[in-house]
């Protein structure tokens, strides 16, 4: 029976792979792979799976981006190759979208997340919390921005906000990657795995 998802994260030097059926077993774990993720990913992927086989999944889930672009085209095209042959749904997530589901708590109605990204340019979000830290929403879709447009978005804001910053860690919410899908899955969307894209943030907002 397909109950279980299972969910790859690879935008950073770590692999972090996670597998629930979303009713008591679930597992997690996070390896430092640096530049040897492309080489080591699969066989770390088949000795995790166990004692599942991919037989038992129902769809898969992958960090699409913001991050590496190396690392982050990597885990996208294993979680749109698995897609493909499993004839499963594969839901890319964002990556800053699961530092904030992450880091939901509070009681803050509003949740900006920033990350680092080349030649001194921050990428930033900010999603609502609705339903009681049920979901969370983008408000302010992923974007690469200069710090000077980032500190005047926030200083706009009206929300009651909580910034988070996603410097490190970010494997480890793998976890996240996969609540999330689980949440679009009991929506009953099955995005097709060549909807599965990533987001490398490569066009700057100057305003």
């Amino acid at each position: 029976m397909k109950e279980y998802g299972f969910a790859l994260h690879t935008t950073t030097p770590e692999l972090g792979l996670s597998i629930s059926n979303f009713s008591g077993d679930s597992r997690s774990d996070v390896w430092k792979l640096d530049r040897n993720v492309s080489n080591l990913m699969h066989q770390y992927i088949i000795d995790f799976v166990k004692p599942q086989t991919w037989t038992d999944m129902a769809f898969i889930a992958v960090a699409k981006g913001p991050g590496g672009f190396t690392g982050t085209r990597i885990g996208v095209v294993a979680a749109r190759t698995l897609g493909q042959q499993l004839n499963i749904p594969v839901f890319a997530v964002s990556t800053l979208a699961a530092f904030a589901w992450d880091s939901r708590s509070d009681g803050s109605d509003f949740i900006a997340v920033q990350m680092p990204a080349q030649r001194g340019m921050l990428y930033g979000a900010i999603y609502q919390v609705i339903s009681n830290n049920s979901r969370i929403t983008p408000v302010m879709p992923d974007v690469v921005l200069t710090k000077e447009v980032w500190s005047e978005k926030l200083a706009d804001w009206s929300g009651n906000y909580r910034l988070v910053e996603a410097n490190s860690g970010l494997a480890a919410t793998v976890t996240s990657i996969l609540q999330l899908a689980h949440l679009d899955w009991e929506q009953g969307k099955r995005p097709n795995w060549e909807e599965a894209l990533p987001f490398y943030g490569q066009h700057p907002v100057n305003s």
